[in-house]
């Protein structure tokens, strides 16, 4: 069994910063792609930023230069680094992870999401 554990979410302040965090743990084979969505209320689920196991990391336009997704191959886990927050980052963030487990099955995880709260 595979699981996603997310951390880091928050009340912050127009303009403030916060990291969001998700571990990986379980019978991992290998993990592909880790990524984060958001969901606002209201709103459908969207990519925020995305790491493919090769290559450079995809971002929302919405968030570019702004927020910088990082990944600790060692541990497992991708880190979300959002500044100059906004009130319309308020949402659900949700980690996502494409992952080949100990018995080679390709699965699509998501984590329990964590609250992002931009408000003065």
């Amino acid at each position: 069994q595979v699981q996603l554990v997310e951390s880091g979410g928050d009340l912050v302040q127009p303009g403030g910063s916060l990291r969001l965090s998700c571990a990986a743990s379980g019978n991992i084979f290998s993990i592909n792609a880790m990524g984060w969505y958001r969901q606002a209320p209201g709103k459908e689920r969207e990519l925020v930023a995305i790491f493919p196991s090769r290559g450079r990391a995809n971002y929302a336009d919405s968030v570019k230069g702004r927020f910088t997704i990082s990944r600790d191959n060692a541990q497992n886990t991708v880190y979300l680094h959002m500044s100059s927050l906004k009130p319309e980052d308020t949402a659900v963030y949700y980690c996502n992870a494409r992952v080949v487990d100990t018995q080679n099955r390709y699965l699509e995880l998501w984590g329990q999401g964590t609250l992002v709260t931009v408000s003065s």
